[in-house]
């Protein structure tokens, strides 16, 4: 069974009024509670009765709501005042800029090739001549970036060259520069082994002398001897 609306209008018994009231107003300050925490808001309530009697609540400081909301309302007055003619030519404004909006949206459907149907032939000819002159575009920027992706690879590729051409040098002068030092400690190991075998020819020449001398010698001494000579 679909509930009844309740017509809100003003309660007449004054009794009744009054309990309605403090009802109200109790939920109308818990709901404010809750939304205040829930939400994180600062909230303030002021309620004047038909007795005259105030009720307020607040969720922080009631004095430091109405500064701020004083704070709020001040700058709001402060804001220039459009004139009717000012408003007037901004919703104008506002009108051709969604035209446009909607013009280019309905212009992007159709080059992506959506809602062709309603197209007249000279409009579809004109959408042909669109996509052709953006497809030569498209690939002109492809054919540039091509050809230089390949003249970056090219200095890469002869920078590399280059490099391999000036450490194939430097090995070339090192090997040279061993080789060079190889020989020369070969020649004086050379010098020194011919050195060392003709100071010993000469020792022996020498030692060979020498017993030859002596031995010389003694044969005279024994002819002599025998000779009587």
């Amino acid at each position: 069974m679909v509930k009844g609306k309740i017509v809100i209008r003003k309660i007449n018994c004054s009794k009744s009024r009054q309990v309605t009231f403090f009802k109200r107003r109790t939920g109308l300050f818990k709901k404010a509670k809750e939304l205040s925490i829930l939400c994180d808001a600062e909230i303030g309530l002021i309620i004047f009765s038909c007795t005259g009697k105030v009720y307020d609540f607040a969720s922080t400081s009631m004095k430091s709501i109405l500064e701020r909301y004083g704070k709020v309302k001040q700058e709001v007055n402060n804001l220039p005042c459009m004139s009717a003619l000012e408003m007037q030519s901004l919703r104008s404004e506002t009108a051709s800029l969604k035209l446009e909006i909607s013009r280019l949206q309905e212009s992007q459907r159709h080059l992506m090739g959506q809602e062709l149907k309603e197209m007249r032939l000279e409009e579809l000819n004109d959408l042909e001549a669109k996509l052709d002159t953006g497809l030569k575009n498209v690939r002109a920027q492809k054919d540039q970036i091509f050809k230089e992706e390949a003249t970056e690879l090219k200095e890469k590729t002869d920078r590399i060259e280059q490099e391999n051409i000036e450490l194939r040098r430097k090995l070339s002068e090192i090997m040279i520069q061993n080789n060079t030092k190889l020989k020369g400690e070969q020649g004086q190991a050379d010098t020194r082994t011919r050195t060392s075998l003709g100071q010993k020819a000469e020792d022996a020449s020498w030692s060979h002398r020498i017993i030859k001398a002596f031995t010389g010698r003694g044969s005279y001494q024994k002819q002599h001897y025998i000779t009587g000579k």
